[in-house]
Formats: structure tokens, sequence, C-alpha cells
């Protein structure tokens, strides 16, 4: 054996075995999600304790985000008067998810529990952070590929900055949240803790009724991103799709085109990525895909960041249509339909992406390994 085939079999053997630890924690996630999401609302708390008293860093309000002054809901707050509730909040996260965990609760007590637990899970995921979350995603790939190159020539953390970092702090506290409440319900109504199946379980979330209610959904996923892309490439091509002469001209020497093109380069790639969802090759990693061409692409690969997207979108969606209502939107109905159109539709495109996503959770998760329930079905249709 050549020292180059020992490598190449060295570093398979540590993909596989990284990739076996982290399905086997990820297997265990009912056992420990209420206990995160307790400790992610403690430190949160903690946080808002310190920023009580004085400390720096308070990532909210138009005087300490003024980027977000025009885009964030909570642009208005103040920190003597946010700060408190943030900590009370956090403790009182703390304590629901720790008898959560513990699962006490019955009846009305149970009833409470789920409610203050997805109360969290929605404010973190869609009413606090705004669409900068989505822009900062789309921004890892531009620079992935102009570092080399330098470009852009600002540097990452500085188109980052705090308060939109934050907002990554807070989705992932919401995403414990959701776990935890899926983790106490299934405990607390006797279904099996990882998978949530019942020996009764038929319907919509069995493999052959998600495959085809999925493709429904994947097909909504791919559609709305591409109106979006096709008229913001088109802008920036210099034809006014949508909008009219004059507002395209205005944009282009304003430089304020580029995070539409940002975006909708990455909304190609991703609705790439969201059609494999339904076909062979989001099962199997194609062929020609060298170390890995020909293994079977782990669930949580393709769940993982399909369900973050899915959150930032359905996020920034929401605060585009809210911006519309209140009529401080920079582009109004008025400025043509592409102006402000395709992002009223973002909401439809983040819930697509998480219906499709969690078809094809329901379609690839096969036997439960922990109560033996349930079988797979073959192939991306």
């Amino acid at each position: 054996m050549t020292r180059k085939q020992l490598m190449t079999d060295l570093f398979r053997d540590r993909m596989a075995n990284s990739a076996r630890r982290v399905s086997h924690t990820l297997l265990r996630w009912p056992a420990w999600a209420a206990y995160a999401a307790s400790a992610w609302s403690l430190i949160y708390g903690a946080l808002g304790i310190y920023w009580t008293f004085g400390g720096s860093g308070f990532p909210f309000g138009a005087t300490n985000d003024p980027e977000g002054a025009a885009l964030s809901i909570l642009a208005g707050v103040q920190v003597e008067t946010a700060a408190p509730v943030i900590a009370a909040m956090g403790l009182v996260g703390a304590v629901v998810g720790l008898a959560m965990a513990r699962t006490w609760g019955r009846g009305f007590s149970r009833t409470v529990l789920l409610g203050i637990a997805w109360s969290f899970a929605a404010v973190l995921l869609l009413v606090v952070p705004d669409a900068r979350g989505l822009l900062a995603m789309a921004l890892v790939p531009i620079v992935l590929i102009g570092a080399p190159f330098g470009w852009p020539s600002e540097n990452f953390f500085d188109a980052i900055p705090w308060p939109v970092m934050n907002q990554f702090v807070l989705i992932g506290g919401g995403f414990l949240w959701v776990a935890a409440a899926v983790a106490y319900q299934r405990r607390s109504r006797n279904a099996c803790m990882n998978c949530g199946r019942t020996d009764t379980d038929t319907g919509w979330t069995t493999p052959a009724a998600a495959a085809q209610w999925g493709r429904w959904a994947t097909a909504v996923a791919a559609i709305v991103p591409l109106v979006y892309a096709t008229t913001r490439l088109a802008w920036e091509l210099g034809i006014p799709l949508g909008i009219s002469e004059e507002i395209l001209r205005t944009g282009q020497a304003s430089g304020g085109l580029w995070s539409g093109v940002a975006l909708s380069t990455v909304a190609v790639g991703g609705v790439i990525l969201t059609l494999g969802l339904i076909q062979p090759w989001g099962e199997i990693f194609p062929r020609w895909l060298p170390l890995l061409g020909g293994k079977r692409v782990p669930i949580w690969l393709a769940v993982v960041p399909a369900s973050l997207v899915s959150v930032l979108v359905a996020m920034a969606g929401l605060m585009f249509v809210r911006k519309t209502v209140l009529g401080t939107s920079f582009f109004t109905l008025t400025d043509g339909w592409a102006a402000i159109g395709p992002v009223l539709l973002w909401p439809i495109w983040g819930v697509a992406l998480g219906a499709a996503t969690l078809a094809y959770y329901y379609r690839r998760r096969g036997r439960c390994r922990h109560c033996g329930l349930g079988r797979t079905i073959t192939g991306g249709n």
C-alpha cells in the first residue's frame, strides 16, 4: 500500500468515526434537549443581569444597533427596561426547561409548560431576528470563494457585527426550545422519545405519505426563490424586470443591488440543494465526489442546514411583511410587482422548505433503533 493510499484510508476512517460520533449525539437529543434549553436560558439570563448593571455589548435598540434601526422589531427598546426583562425571561426559561427535563407537569400544568416552551421558540426563531441573519448566511460562501482573490475587501466580522451574531445565538436557543418541547410532548404521551412513533402510527408521517406531500413542498420551496433570484439578477444585468427604469438606475448608482445579487446567487445554489431532498443524489453521494462518492448521505447533513435556512428565510420574510404593512419598507407595492412581491413570498418559501425537510426526514429515518418501529422506502421519489 502506498503512502497516498494509506493517508486516504486514514482520512476516510476519521471521517466515518466523526460522522458516527455526531450521529450518536444527535440520536440522544431527547435526553439532553430540555437541559440544554434550560442552560441556554440561564446563561442568556445572566447576560441580562450583566447588561442591567451597565455591562457592555447590549445588542438591541437603535442606540446599540444602529444598523438594525430600520430592520429590527426591537429597534425602539432601551437597555434600562429590556435588560431586566431578558434576565427575568432567562430565569423563567431555566426553571421551565428543568421541569420539562424531569417530566414534571400533568394536565393544565403540562399545557402551560408546553405553551411557554413553544412561545420561547417562536420568539427566538421568528420574531426577534431580522433579515441580516439571512444575508450573513449568504455572505459565507461568497467570502470563502472570494478570500483567495482578496474579495470582498471588507472583513467578514466587520460585515457581521455582534448584534447580528447575537441573532444566531438566539436562533440556536430557539432550536433548543423546539427540541425540548418535542421531547417533552413525546415523553408525556408515551410515544418513542427518539422517533415520536407509537404502535398505531399511520397517515402523513409514514415514508410513503411523506414522499408524496414532500414532492409538493419541495417544488414550492424551489420555485419561490427562483422568482426572487430571476428578478434580482435581471436588475444587475440592467433589465428593469418588474420595476421602473428610474428605480433600477437609482439602485445601481447606490450599490444597493449587491445584497440582492448575493442572496440570489446563494438562492440558486439553494434551489439545487433543495431538489436533492427528493432526488437519489440527496440520499447517496454522487460517484464523482472524491472520498464520499457512493456513500449514504447522513440525514443530519441535509436536515440541519435546511432547517436553519427555512427559519432564516421565514423570519426575513415576516420582517418584510411587517415593514410593508407598517409602510416602512424601502420598496412599496407601487414601485412594481418585483420590488417587494418576491420577498413577501419568503414566509411561504420558509414554510415549504421546512415541510420538505420534514418529509425528507420522515422518508429516510427508517426503523427506529430504540423502539423498533417503522420501515423505510428506497429511492428519491
